[in-house]
């Protein structure tokens, strides 16, 4: 299901996909099950309810995301992932993984801050995080690029009479 169309590569396409950072928190918080949309709202502090609902269509539009609308009054809205949605889980996982390493945050920063863990943190259940040293080295996580072949130089613009 190819969104817009950039060069054609897997990698740029995926990250149409993704769009922004919203994206990725978006599936961390439904990777625990559906939410409303004010869960959504307080979970993800400091969006925008704007930014939240676009981020919510576009999510919809790519099927990553399925709404339930339950009617009533007040409306009752909840989002949950796909199962493409959830093909996403290694990502944040990787992601995860990638920002122990490069100790950007800790998961007791959050907990500090809002009080609670995000559904995705390991510490949740009462385990410490698994932090692997050699993420960025494992040889599994990497893989050599396939070598694009070799173009024929251009000619001269100058043309010699």
């Amino acid at each position: 299901m190819p969104r817009r169309k950039i060069d054609g590569c897997p990698i740029a396409g995926a990250l149409q996909l993704l769009g922004d950072k919203w994206t990725m928190l978006l599936v961390r918080d439904l990777c625990a099950g559906p939410k409303r949309t004010t869960e959504l709202l307080e979970d993800l502090y400091p969006i925008s309810s704007r930014t939240l609902m676009g981020r919510l269509k576009e999510m919809e539009k790519d099927q990553l995301i399925l709404r339930n609308n339950y009617g009533g009054l007040p409306r009752r809205v909840e989002y949950e992932l796909t199962d493409r949605g959830r093909r996403l889980m290694p990502l944040l996982d990787a992601l995860m993984r990638a920002g122990q390493v490069l100790e950007c945050n800790d998961c007791e920063d959050r907990k500090q801050q809002l009080g609670y863990y995000c559904e995705f943190c390991p510490l949740r259940d009462g385990e410490r995080p698994i932090i692997r040293e050699n993420f960025m080295e494992d040889p599994g996580l990497i893989r050599e690029p396939e070598r694009a072949p070799l173009r024929r130089g251009k000619d001269d613009p100058i043309v010699l009479l």
